[in-house]
């Protein structure tokens, strides 16, 4: 036990090497024990986080932040950070051509995706809600010569579109932003046409949970449980603002309700530099080595 004190006094001053009163010894009265300080899930791990106080941590890192921050022109939708793009286009595939198609960019941030899908061949209806993320969207389509119809809005108000008018929705990372999902979803499902797919990410809620310890970057530490309710904010690149913890059964419930049916959920594991075909991206953190750092769901709409 003196070792593990003064190795917790030397690595995390701020945390007492006193184990928490509620911890229980699994020996018996005679040989009592306490536990290390660690979260009791970290057993499998070869490298064990420390679960820290509330406020302890550093601040959030990406991916986080992703996309926004290093948008560059791209000729696929990029749904996460540094994994192969290729695959998560396929579900957008699912819808057939572009070409001709209503395609709604929920929370287009820099404009990347929605240059993407115009070149295509769709008719990209993009939506953000932030006036300098318009601003860079509408500035990078002017420059490519790319025709994208935008619209300054939050995300749940789409009011200015009609009813079974929209082919595809995708809506990379900006739902992390939003804390009633419901709502988005049901006005979604209004403009949405019978069957028309809609392909979202988020940061993935395991992701969220951990961070790098700031002298070992490749160690991770326990920092939030897994229902974390306080929003978590970030900055990368310029821009800043905020996530909210979506756990994979809340999204799940949050479609249903909204009249949608989920057909694939995917959790990308990050590409190597073997299979991928770029470097990775200023949103690259060392826990994709770890615990998937996207989300990827697509639903589709059922009824009417």
């Amino acid at each position: 036990m003196a070792r593990i004190s003064r190795y917790c006094s030397r690595r995390h001053p701020r945390v007492s090497a006193k184990p928490p009163t509620d911890f229980v010894s699994m020996s018996d009265s005679s040989s009592r024990t306490p536990l290390p300080l660690r979260h009791p899930s970290a057993g499998n791990l070869d490298t064990r986080p420390t679960l820290l106080r509330s406020g302890d941590g550093p601040t959030p890192l990406p991916p986080a932040s992703f996309p926004h921050g290093a948008e560059s022109p791209v000729d696929n939708v990029r749904f996460a950070p540094d994994v192969d793009d290729s695959v998560l286009n396929r579900l957008v595939g699912s819808v057939g051509p572009l070409e001709g198609k209503r395609v709604l960019d929920l929370g287009c941030g820099a404009g990347g995706s929605s240059l993407a899908l115009a070149r295509k061949g769709a008719h990209v209806i993009a939506v953000e809600s932030s006036t300098a993320r318009l601003t860079q969207a509408r500035a990078a389509a002017e420059i490519a010569q790319i025709k994208v119809e935008f619209h300054h809005s939050d995300l749940a108000d789409l009011a200015f579109q009609r009813a079974d008018s929209i082919d595809l929705v995708i809506a990379v990372y900006s739902l992390a932003g939003v804390q009633d999902l419901g709502r988005v979803f049901r006005q979604l499902h209004r403009i949405m046409k019978p069957e028309a797919a809609l392909v979202m990410s988020v940061p993935h809620p395991f992701s969220l949970m951990l961070e790098l310890d700031p002298e070992e970057q490749s160690t991770p530490y326990l920092t939030r449980s897994s229902w974390h309710e306080q929003a978590i904010s970030w900055r990368a690149g310029g821009d800043e603002g905020v996530t909210h913890v979506h756990q994979v059964s809340e999204l799940f419930t949050s479609l249903i309700r909204a009249n949608f049916r989920v057909d694939s959920i995917v959790e990308p594991e990050a590409a190597s530099s073997a299979t991928s075909s770029r470097s990775t991206s200023v949103h690259f953190s060392e826990l994709v080595h770890w615990v998937p750092s996207s989300l990827v769901i697509r639903a589709r709409k059922e009824g009417t």
